[in-house]
Protein backbone atom coordinates (compact mmCIF):
# COMPACT_ATOMS: atom_id res chain seq x y z
CA UNK A 1 0.00 0.00 0.00
CA UNK A 2 3.10 2.75 1.03
CA UNK A 3 4.11 1.64 -2.37
CA UNK A 4 1.28 2.39 -4.35
CA UNK A 5 1.42 5.69 -2.33
CA UNK A 6 4.90 6.78 -2.88
CA UNK A 7 5.09 6.05 -6.84
CA UNK A 8 2.90 9.46 -7.62
CA UNK A 9 5.43 10.77 -5.64
CA UNK A 10 8.81 9.31 -7.08
CA UNK A 11 7.02 10.21 -10.57
CA UNK A 12 6.59 13.61 -9.62
CA UNK A 13 9.80 13.93 -8.40
CA UNK A 14 11.53 12.77 -11.55
CA UNK A 15 9.62 15.07 -13.62
CA UNK A 16 10.19 18.26 -11.52
CA UNK A 17 14.03 16.53 -11.72
CA UNK A 18 13.94 16.58 -15.72
CA UNK A 19 12.37 20.08 -15.87
CA UNK A 20 15.32 21.23 -13.50
CA UNK A 21 17.71 19.40 -16.46
CA UNK A 22 15.96 21.27 -18.95
CA UNK A 23 16.31 24.86 -17.50
CA UNK A 24 20.24 24.08 -16.47
CA UNK A 25 21.36 22.67 -19.58
CA UNK A 26 18.82 25.14 -21.89
CA UNK A 27 19.93 28.65 -20.04
CA UNK A 28 23.41 30.41 -20.33
CA UNK A 29 25.11 33.67 -21.21
CA UNK A 30 25.98 32.73 -25.04
CA UNK A 31 23.25 32.70 -28.25
CA UNK A 32 23.08 29.78 -30.22
CA UNK A 33 21.43 31.85 -32.63
CA UNK A 34 21.93 36.21 -33.03
CA UNK A 35 18.52 37.95 -31.71
CA UNK A 36 17.51 41.02 -32.34
CA UNK A 37 14.77 40.70 -35.20
CA UNK A 38 15.06 43.37 -37.66
CA UNK A 39 12.47 42.97 -40.21
CA UNK A 40 11.52 44.93 -43.14
CA UNK A 41 8.56 46.53 -44.82
CA UNK A 42 7.88 43.57 -47.15
CA UNK A 43 8.32 40.89 -43.98
CA UNK A 44 5.79 42.68 -41.82
CA UNK A 45 3.18 42.50 -45.10
CA UNK A 46 3.92 38.94 -45.39
CA UNK A 47 4.18 38.12 -41.52
CA UNK A 48 0.43 39.78 -41.46
CA UNK A 49 -0.84 37.65 -44.23
CA UNK A 50 0.61 34.43 -43.15
CA UNK A 51 -0.84 34.88 -39.66
CA UNK A 52 -4.47 35.98 -41.29
CA UNK A 53 -4.63 32.98 -43.86
CA UNK A 54 -6.59 30.81 -41.92
CA UNK A 55 -9.18 33.84 -41.50
CA UNK A 56 -10.22 32.99 -45.61
CA UNK A 57 -11.69 29.82 -44.37
CA UNK A 58 -14.86 30.35 -42.68
CA UNK A 59 -16.02 28.64 -40.08
CA UNK A 60 -16.75 24.85 -39.99
CA UNK A 61 -15.38 24.84 -43.45
CA UNK A 62 -12.57 22.54 -44.16
CA UNK A 63 -9.16 24.47 -45.04
CA UNK A 64 -5.68 23.93 -45.79
CA UNK A 65 -2.39 26.36 -45.53
CA UNK A 66 0.68 25.74 -47.27
CA UNK A 67 4.10 27.50 -45.88
CA UNK A 68 7.63 27.34 -47.01
CA UNK A 69 11.10 27.60 -45.21
CA UNK A 70 10.62 31.03 -45.77
CA UNK A 71 7.62 31.89 -44.01
CA UNK A 72 7.77 29.13 -41.17
CA UNK A 73 10.69 31.52 -40.40
CA UNK A 74 8.92 34.86 -40.91
CA UNK A 75 6.29 33.65 -38.81
CA UNK A 76 8.46 32.04 -35.98
CA UNK A 77 10.52 35.53 -35.50
CA UNK A 78 7.12 37.56 -35.68
CA UNK A 79 5.43 35.15 -32.91
CA UNK A 80 8.48 34.78 -30.94
CA UNK A 81 9.36 38.43 -31.06
CA UNK A 82 5.92 39.76 -29.28
CA UNK A 83 6.96 38.60 -25.86
CA UNK A 84 11.01 38.89 -25.48
CA UNK A 85 13.73 39.86 -27.95
CA UNK A 86 14.51 36.19 -29.76
CA UNK A 87 15.82 34.62 -33.09
CA UNK A 88 14.38 31.32 -34.83
CA UNK A 89 15.91 29.34 -37.62
CA UNK A 90 12.86 26.53 -39.36
CA UNK A 91 14.42 24.26 -41.90
CA UNK A 92 12.38 21.73 -43.99
CA UNK A 93 15.12 19.08 -44.53
CA UNK A 94 14.13 14.94 -44.86
CA UNK A 95 10.74 15.18 -44.41
CA UNK A 96 11.66 16.77 -40.92
CA UNK A 97 10.81 20.21 -39.65
CA UNK A 98 13.92 21.76 -37.79
CA UNK A 99 13.53 24.19 -35.25
CA UNK A 100 16.01 26.02 -33.29
CA UNK A 101 15.02 29.21 -30.88
CA UNK A 102 17.11 31.22 -28.93
CA UNK A 103 15.30 33.66 -26.39
CA UNK A 104 16.52 36.37 -24.23
CA UNK A 105 15.63 35.85 -20.61
CA UNK A 106 14.22 38.62 -18.26
CA UNK A 107 17.25 39.08 -15.45
CA UNK A 108 18.11 36.00 -13.45
CA UNK A 109 21.18 34.19 -11.82
CA UNK A 110 21.19 31.13 -14.22
CA UNK A 111 21.86 32.96 -18.05
CA UNK A 112 20.75 35.30 -20.31
CA UNK A 113 19.51 33.10 -22.84
CA UNK A 114 17.28 30.22 -23.36
CA UNK A 115 18.54 28.00 -26.53
CA UNK A 116 16.52 24.98 -27.70
CA UNK A 117 16.29 22.87 -30.70
CA UNK A 118 13.36 19.72 -31.90
CA UNK A 119 12.69 18.23 -34.62
CA UNK A 120 9.06 17.26 -36.10
CA UNK A 121 8.30 14.06 -38.46
CA UNK A 122 5.20 12.63 -39.38
CA UNK A 123 4.67 8.87 -38.02
CA UNK A 124 2.40 6.72 -39.91
CA UNK A 125 -0.77 6.67 -38.62
CA UNK A 126 -0.44 9.67 -36.95
CA UNK A 127 -2.23 12.92 -38.96
CA UNK A 128 -0.12 15.60 -36.29
CA UNK A 129 4.10 15.39 -35.91
CA UNK A 130 5.96 14.41 -33.27
CA UNK A 131 9.21 14.80 -31.48
CA UNK A 132 11.66 12.74 -33.61
CA UNK A 133 14.84 14.87 -32.15
CA UNK A 134 14.91 17.16 -29.08
CA UNK A 135 18.16 19.22 -27.48
CA UNK A 136 18.29 22.31 -24.51
CA UNK A 137 21.44 24.01 -25.16
CA UNK A 138 23.87 20.32 -24.78
CA UNK A 139 21.51 17.97 -23.10
CA UNK A 140 20.01 15.66 -25.86
CA UNK A 141 16.65 13.86 -24.53
CA UNK A 142 14.97 10.47 -25.83
CA UNK A 143 11.97 12.15 -28.42
CA UNK A 144 9.42 10.18 -26.33
CA UNK A 145 10.25 11.40 -22.98
CA UNK A 146 10.81 15.36 -24.24
CA UNK A 147 7.47 15.38 -25.43
CA UNK A 148 6.32 13.62 -22.70
CA UNK A 149 7.39 16.72 -20.13
CA UNK A 150 6.85 18.95 -22.54
CA UNK A 151 3.22 17.96 -22.64
CA UNK A 152 3.11 17.72 -18.67
CA UNK A 153 4.61 21.58 -18.71
CA UNK A 154 2.16 22.94 -21.00
CA UNK A 155 -0.69 21.07 -18.97
CA UNK A 156 0.43 22.64 -15.79
CA UNK A 157 1.10 26.60 -17.28
CA UNK A 158 -0.45 29.24 -18.42
CA UNK A 159 0.57 27.70 -21.87
CA UNK A 160 -1.79 25.38 -21.86
CA UNK A 161 -5.52 27.79 -23.07
CA UNK A 162 -3.06 29.31 -25.72
CA UNK A 163 -1.61 25.37 -27.11
CA UNK A 164 -5.40 24.37 -26.71
CA UNK A 165 -6.54 27.46 -28.98
CA UNK A 166 -4.03 26.91 -31.36
CA UNK A 167 -3.99 23.14 -31.83
CA UNK A 168 -7.58 22.68 -31.58
CA UNK A 169 -8.81 23.33 -35.26
CA UNK A 170 -5.73 21.20 -36.85
CA UNK A 171 -6.67 18.45 -38.26
CA UNK A 172 -3.51 17.22 -39.94
CA UNK A 173 -0.15 18.27 -40.65
CA UNK A 174 2.12 17.19 -43.94
CA UNK A 175 5.93 18.02 -43.89
CA UNK A 176 8.19 17.50 -46.99
CA UNK A 177 11.00 19.47 -48.02
CA UNK A 178 9.13 21.86 -49.63
CA UNK A 179 6.36 23.09 -47.63
CA UNK A 180 3.90 22.43 -44.40
CA UNK A 181 0.72 21.93 -45.41
CA UNK A 182 -1.50 22.30 -42.68
CA UNK A 183 -5.38 21.09 -42.80
CA UNK A 184 -7.70 22.43 -40.04
CA UNK A 185 -11.02 22.61 -39.15
CA UNK A 186 -12.41 26.27 -37.40
CA UNK A 187 -15.33 26.95 -35.53
CA UNK A 188 -16.84 30.34 -34.81
CA UNK A 189 -15.90 30.27 -31.23
CA UNK A 190 -12.39 29.34 -32.26
CA UNK A 191 -11.80 32.14 -34.38
CA UNK A 192 -12.98 34.77 -32.19
CA UNK A 193 -10.71 33.37 -29.42
CA UNK A 194 -7.72 33.03 -31.65
CA UNK A 195 -8.22 37.17 -32.78
CA UNK A 196 -8.53 37.76 -29.43
CA UNK A 197 -5.15 35.75 -28.55
CA UNK A 198 -3.44 37.96 -31.37
CA UNK A 199 -5.01 41.39 -30.91
CA UNK A 200 -4.82 41.82 -26.79
CA UNK A 201 -2.43 40.28 -24.13
CA UNK A 202 -3.68 39.38 -20.79
CA UNK A 203 -6.91 37.92 -19.99
CA UNK A 204 -10.44 39.22 -20.65
CA UNK A 205 -11.29 39.61 -16.66
CA UNK A 206 -8.52 42.55 -16.76
CA UNK A 207 -9.26 43.88 -20.12
CA UNK A 208 -12.91 44.28 -18.98
CA UNK A 209 -11.95 46.54 -16.32
CA UNK A 210 -9.52 49.12 -18.47
CA UNK A 211 -13.24 49.07 -20.93
CA UNK A 212 -14.87 49.77 -18.15
CA UNK A 213 -13.14 52.72 -16.80
CA UNK A 214 -12.45 53.78 -19.83
CA UNK A 215 -16.90 53.40 -20.43
CA UNK A 216 -16.62 55.69 -17.74
CA UNK A 217 -14.27 58.62 -18.45
CA UNK A 218 -16.20 59.14 -22.02
CA UNK A 219 -19.66 58.81 -20.21
CA UNK A 220 -18.02 62.27 -17.87
CA UNK A 221 -16.70 63.50 -20.91
CA UNK A 222 -18.20 67.65 -22.01
CA UNK A 223 -18.90 67.22 -25.34
CA UNK A 224 -17.59 70.73 -25.43
CA UNK A 225 -14.49 70.11 -25.09
CA UNK A 226 -11.95 67.93 -27.54
CA UNK A 227 -10.85 64.36 -25.54
CA UNK A 228 -7.33 64.78 -25.26
CA UNK A 229 -5.79 61.40 -25.36
CA UNK A 230 -4.35 62.34 -21.89
CA UNK A 231 -7.45 62.05 -20.35
CA UNK A 232 -7.91 58.29 -21.23
CA UNK A 233 -4.02 57.83 -20.19
CA UNK A 234 -3.46 58.71 -17.30
CA UNK A 235 -6.32 57.76 -15.14
CA UNK A 236 -5.81 54.14 -17.02
CA UNK A 237 -1.89 54.02 -15.62
CA UNK A 238 -2.83 55.33 -12.06
CA UNK A 239 -5.44 52.76 -12.18
CA UNK A 240 -2.63 50.43 -13.34
CA UNK A 241 -0.39 51.15 -10.93
CA UNK A 242 -2.50 50.70 -8.20
CA UNK A 243 -3.94 47.29 -9.49
CA UNK A 244 0.27 46.15 -10.79
CA UNK A 245 3.14 44.40 -8.59
CA UNK A 246 7.00 44.68 -10.27
CA UNK A 247 6.09 41.20 -11.59
CA UNK A 248 2.40 41.52 -13.64
CA UNK A 249 3.15 45.81 -14.21
CA UNK A 250 4.81 44.88 -17.78
CA UNK A 251 1.63 43.01 -18.54
CA UNK A 252 -1.19 45.20 -17.16
CA UNK A 253 0.90 48.49 -19.12
CA UNK A 254 0.26 45.97 -22.13
CA UNK A 255 -3.94 45.57 -21.68
CA UNK A 256 -3.65 49.47 -20.66
CA UNK A 257 -2.31 50.37 -24.32
CA UNK A 258 -4.21 47.98 -26.31
CA UNK A 259 -7.49 49.04 -24.62
CA UNK A 260 -7.03 52.91 -25.38
CA UNK A 261 -5.87 51.47 -28.60
CA UNK A 262 -9.02 50.14 -29.22
CA UNK A 263 -10.91 52.96 -28.65
CA UNK A 264 -8.84 55.45 -30.36
CA UNK A 265 -8.61 53.56 -33.64
CA UNK A 266 -11.75 51.48 -33.58
CA UNK A 267 -12.16 50.65 -37.09
CA UNK A 268 -8.53 50.50 -37.76
CA UNK A 269 -8.11 47.94 -35.11
CA UNK A 270 -10.43 45.83 -36.37
CA UNK A 271 -9.32 46.20 -39.80
CA UNK A 272 -5.35 45.92 -39.11
CA UNK A 273 -5.43 43.75 -36.47
CA UNK A 274 -8.74 41.73 -37.13
CA UNK A 275 -10.16 42.61 -33.35
CA UNK A 276 -13.31 41.06 -33.07
CA UNK A 277 -16.89 42.25 -33.15
CA UNK A 278 -17.63 41.23 -29.58
CA UNK A 279 -14.93 44.08 -27.79
CA UNK A 280 -16.82 46.34 -25.88
CA UNK A 281 -16.24 49.69 -26.49
CA UNK A 282 -18.08 52.63 -25.00
CA UNK A 283 -21.37 54.10 -26.36
CA UNK A 284 -20.70 57.22 -26.57
CA UNK A 285 -18.25 57.94 -28.99
CA UNK A 286 -15.70 61.04 -28.79
CA UNK A 287 -12.47 61.41 -31.04
CA UNK A 288 -9.13 61.64 -29.13
CA UNK A 289 -6.68 64.55 -30.02
CA UNK A 290 -3.32 65.54 -29.65
CA UNK A 291 -2.37 68.86 -30.13
CA UNK A 292 -6.09 69.89 -32.10
CA UNK A 293 -5.41 66.93 -34.18
CA UNK A 294 -7.22 62.92 -34.20
CA UNK A 295 -4.47 61.83 -36.47
CA UNK A 296 -1.73 62.27 -33.52
CA UNK A 297 -3.46 60.51 -31.05
CA UNK A 298 -4.05 57.56 -33.52
CA UNK A 299 -0.77 57.19 -34.57
CA UNK A 300 0.89 57.36 -31.26
CA UNK A 301 -1.60 54.97 -29.31
CA UNK A 302 -1.10 53.10 -32.35
CA UNK A 303 2.33 52.71 -32.67
CA UNK A 304 2.59 51.66 -29.17
CA UNK A 305 0.57 48.92 -29.06
CA UNK A 306 2.52 47.42 -31.96
CA UNK A 307 5.53 48.18 -29.79
CA UNK A 308 3.88 46.53 -26.76
CA UNK A 309 2.72 43.45 -28.71
CA UNK A 310 5.48 43.09 -30.89
CA UNK A 311 8.55 45.30 -31.32
CA UNK A 312 10.44 48.35 -31.57
CA UNK A 313 11.91 47.36 -35.05
CA UNK A 314 8.27 46.39 -36.38
CA UNK A 315 6.97 49.84 -35.09
CA UNK A 316 9.11 51.88 -36.60
CA UNK A 317 9.05 50.49 -40.15
CA UNK A 318 5.27 49.93 -40.20
CA UNK A 319 5.34 53.87 -39.26
CA UNK A 320 7.86 54.83 -42.11
CA UNK A 321 5.47 52.37 -44.28
CA UNK A 322 2.95 54.31 -43.52
CA UNK A 323 4.14 57.84 -44.81
CA UNK A 324 5.83 56.11 -47.57
CA UNK A 325 2.58 54.71 -48.91
CA UNK A 326 0.19 58.17 -48.26
CA UNK A 327 2.85 59.92 -49.99
CA UNK A 328 1.62 58.19 -53.33
CA UNK A 329 -1.32 58.97 -55.14
CA UNK A 330 -4.79 59.10 -53.57
CA UNK A 331 -2.94 59.27 -50.46
CA UNK A 332 -2.78 62.16 -47.68
CA UNK A 333 0.81 62.92 -48.39
CA UNK A 334 4.04 62.15 -46.51
CA UNK A 335 3.67 63.51 -42.87
CA UNK A 336 7.20 64.59 -40.50
CA UNK A 337 4.18 65.38 -38.23
CA UNK A 338 2.28 61.67 -37.93
CA UNK A 339 6.19 59.90 -38.22
CA UNK A 340 7.10 61.78 -34.88
CA UNK A 341 3.76 60.46 -33.02
CA UNK A 342 4.32 57.09 -34.51
CA UNK A 343 8.34 57.42 -33.06
CA UNK A 344 7.36 59.00 -30.02
CA UNK A 345 4.58 55.94 -29.45
CA UNK A 346 6.79 53.66 -30.54
CA UNK A 347 9.07 55.26 -27.54
CA UNK A 348 6.42 55.24 -25.35
CA UNK A 349 5.22 51.72 -25.92
CA UNK A 350 8.75 50.50 -25.33
CA UNK A 351 9.26 52.22 -21.87
CA UNK A 352 6.04 50.91 -20.81
CA UNK A 353 7.31 47.28 -21.48
CA UNK A 354 10.87 46.94 -21.22
CA UNK A 355 11.52 45.99 -18.02
CA UNK A 356 9.30 45.49 -14.75
CA UNK A 357 11.14 48.13 -12.88
CA UNK A 358 10.31 50.95 -16.24
CA UNK A 359 7.02 49.66 -16.25
CA UNK A 360 6.73 50.86 -12.67
CA UNK A 361 8.00 54.22 -13.51
CA UNK A 362 6.20 54.66 -16.15
CA UNK A 363 2.93 54.03 -14.51
CA UNK A 364 4.05 56.53 -11.87
CA UNK A 365 4.89 59.11 -14.00
CA UNK A 366 1.85 58.91 -16.52
CA UNK A 367 -0.49 58.82 -13.30
CA UNK A 368 0.57 62.30 -12.42
CA UNK A 369 1.08 64.05 -15.86
CA UNK A 370 -0.13 67.08 -16.49
CA UNK A 371 -1.13 67.67 -19.95
CA UNK A 372 -0.28 65.80 -23.08
CA UNK A 373 3.08 67.44 -23.30
CA UNK A 374 4.86 65.58 -20.74
CA UNK A 375 4.51 62.37 -23.63
CA UNK A 376 4.23 63.70 -26.88
CA UNK A 377 6.52 66.75 -28.11
CA UNK A 378 4.53 69.53 -30.48
CA UNK A 379 5.15 67.59 -33.78
CA UNK A 380 3.35 70.70 -35.67
CA UNK A 381 6.44 72.72 -37.77
CA UNK A 382 7.51 69.54 -39.27
CA UNK A 383 7.13 68.74 -43.19
CA UNK A 384 3.44 67.39 -44.56
CA UNK A 385 1.15 66.41 -46.87
CA UNK A 386 4.16 65.71 -49.39
CA UNK A 387 3.12 63.32 -52.28
CA UNK A 388 5.70 61.29 -53.53
CA UNK A 389 7.64 63.36 -56.50
CA UNK A 390 7.42 66.28 -53.97
CA UNK A 391 9.00 63.92 -51.03
CA UNK A 392 11.70 62.79 -53.67
CA UNK A 393 12.70 66.11 -54.87
CA UNK A 394 13.44 67.30 -50.91
CA UNK A 395 14.47 64.29 -49.09
CA UNK A 396 15.42 61.66 -51.83
CA UNK A 397 14.60 58.59 -49.67
CA UNK A 398 14.45 57.82 -45.96
CA UNK A 399 18.52 56.62 -46.27
CA UNK A 400 18.61 60.17 -47.36
CA UNK A 401 21.48 62.45 -44.88
CA UNK A 402 18.59 65.32 -45.49
CA UNK A 403 15.67 62.74 -44.15
CA UNK A 404 17.97 61.24 -41.06
CA UNK A 405 18.80 64.83 -39.91
CA UNK A 406 14.94 65.64 -39.48
CA UNK A 407 14.59 61.97 -37.97
CA UNK A 408 17.61 63.26 -35.19
CA UNK A 409 15.63 65.99 -34.58
CA UNK A 410 12.63 64.53 -33.89
CA UNK A 411 14.17 61.87 -31.65
CA UNK A 412 15.77 64.69 -29.71
CA UNK A 413 12.77 65.97 -29.10
CA UNK A 414 11.12 63.26 -27.54
CA UNK A 415 14.19 62.26 -25.64
CA UNK A 416 13.65 66.17 -24.06
CA UNK A 417 9.97 65.24 -23.38
CA UNK A 418 9.41 65.23 -19.68
CA UNK A 419 8.23 61.06 -19.40
CA UNK A 420 11.18 59.92 -21.73
CA UNK A 421 13.77 62.42 -20.21
CA UNK A 422 13.13 60.95 -16.62
CA UNK A 423 14.08 57.29 -18.03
Amino acid sequence: MKILIRLPLYFFSLLVILCVMLVLFGVGNTPELEVGWEPTREDLIRAKKILHEGSKTKPDEIGIVELSEADLNLAGDYLLNRYSKSAADLDLKNNELRFKVTMALPKNILGKYLNISFRLGNVEGNDLPVITKFKAGKLLLPAKLAAFIIDKIIQHSSLNEYFILATRPIKAIKIDDEKLAITYYPNKDTLIQARNFLTHTGDNSTLNIYQQKLADIVAKHDPEWRLSLAELLRPLFELAYQRSTLETAIDENRIVISAINDYVNKQETKKLLSAPDSVPLPGQQYSAFLYKRIDLAQHFIGSAALTASVNKQAAQIAGEEKELSDAQEGGSGFSFIDLAADKAGTRFGEMATSSPENARKMQKAMSMIKDYSDFMPDPRDLPEHMNEADFKQRFESINSPVYQEISKQIDARISATPIYNAE
